[in-house]
């Protein structure tokens, strides 16, 4: 059965509320898909929900049923639900990732999830159109829907959130304007989910500048171990995969252990030193080396400017699909012998790498969304060389958003 459920005060009522409290809310809607406590014994009974069907003001999509469906009851057959939070839910990126996360995709065909949707009161009906859709595709492991424009209520009790939603950077304006508009985005996120996500909740950043604000955020959660929050580099690695592939001539699944270290920038560096096909050494197989260091690696630092060049936009389906990416190399045991690039707070790494930023290295997980950094990986003085110009780049937008982070003035001088 499908059932929902509406808060009791109407949505008028959440935004007359507003005026009264310093961050904006609403009171949050709620659309749950639970067979969980229906199905027992093989016998489907619905429950129907206290609250009289007078407080029902208003209805998206079926948010009216009157089931009252507890996600949490497990029966033999289902795992514990699994909270997951997606900010700028009504965007390009999050229309395409909402699906593939509901369908199962993600997380395992015997995984139910709830989705909480983070949107602003711009995008609010977006979002309510957004909810509709996925009550009407009818996934059996989506559980329940809310959506909202408060941190405060979207995150609560989340084991996942997936920090989507960012300004981007628009005709004139300069890094150092975008590290600061965002960065006020994420700090606020991040003070959130330290208030009320799961203390082992997994952060991962998309909104760019995805490293810094994943350091914002971080910073901003002093409660939530820093080695839970995640810079998207997944993108840069299936971009680098498929150049290799191509050069080679072989399908993409042949290569392996392909790093992207740094920033998510056109200082990034597409590590092919260390890289595999068929198990070989990128070198041994494409033995041009001036294509390796010269077109291979520019082009995939500047593969996200290219494609708005060629579509008019930034990516939005690739996005998706390597956030899923990303998700899944945490949550499943990474293939022996190989590892996947994620950024990651660099305190205590093994490469010599300055400490106390948001830096893409290579990870390997158990499958129990933890990870730990590969140390099995060579260095030669062209890697290196590069590595430290992106780990430069990352330093000076963290004194660029030294305000937002607690410590001190900000001082900005970012080459453009």
């Amino acid at each position: 059965p499908v059932g929902s459920r509406l808060v009791p005060a109407p949505l008028g009522a959440a935004r007359r509320r507003s005026a009264q409290v310093r961050r904006p809310r609403r009171d949050t809607v709620r659309c749950s898909v639970d067979a969980a406590k229906q199905v027992q014994d093989g016998v489907a009974t619905a429950v129907a929900a206290e609250a009289p069907a007078s407080s029902f003001k208003e209805c998206f999509g079926v948010f009216c049923n009157i089931y009252d469906l507890k996600a949490d009851d497990k029966t033999k057959s289902w795992k514990k639900l699994v909270n997951i939070a997606v900010s700028g839910a009504a965007g390009m990126i999050s229309n395409h990732l909402l699906f593939k996360l509901a369908s199962g995709e993600v997380f395992g065909q015997d995984q139910p999830i709830a989705l909480k949707l983070l949107g602003s009161e711009r995008s609010f009906q977006a979002l309510e159109g957004v909810a509709m859709e996925l009550e009407d595709s009818l996934y059996p492991l989506l559980r329940e829907v809310s959506i909202g424009i408060d941190p405060y209520e979207v995150f609560q009790d989340v084991d996942w959130a997936l920090l989507i939603g960012a300004k981007p950077r628009g005709p004139g304006m300069e890094r150092a304007a975008l590290l600061d508009i965002n960065g006020q985005i994420f700090a606020d996120q991040g003070k959130a989910l330290n208030a009320v996500a799961s203390r082992n909740v997994k952060v991962l950043v998309v909104g760019n500048p995805c490293n810094t604000n994943a350091l914002i955020c971080l910073k901003n959660a002093p409660n939530i171990p820093a080695k839970n929050f995640h810079a998207l580099t997944r993108l840069d690695e299936n971009r680098a995969k498929c150049q290799l592939a191509l050069k080679a001539g072989i399908f993409y699944d042949k290569v392996s252990n392909v790093t992207i270290w740094g920033n998510h920038s056109t200082t990034q560096v597409p590590d092919f030193l260390n890289a595999k096909i068929d198990g070989r050494p990128v070198n041994e197989v494409i033995e041009d080396t001036k294509w390796l260091e010269e077109e291979f690696t520019m082009t995939v630092q500047k593969r996200g400017g290219a494609l708005i060049q060629k579509w008019g936009r930034s990516s939005a389906a690739s996005t998706a699909v390597s956030i899923v990416d990303a998700i899944k190399s945490l949550v499943t045991p990474t293939p022996e012998g190989d590892w996947f690039s994620t950024g990651v707070y660099t305190t205590g790494n093994p490469y010599g790498i300055a400490e106390d930023i948001v830096f893409s290295m290579p990870c390997r997980s158990k499958g129990d969304g933890d990870y730990e950094l590969a140390t099995d990986v060579k260095m030669d003085d062209f890697l290196w060389d590069r590595i430290k110009k992106s780990e430069a780049e990352l330093l000076a937008e963290k004194k660029c958003v030294a305000h937002l982070t607690g410590e001190g003035d900000a001082f900005c001088d970012l080459p453009e």
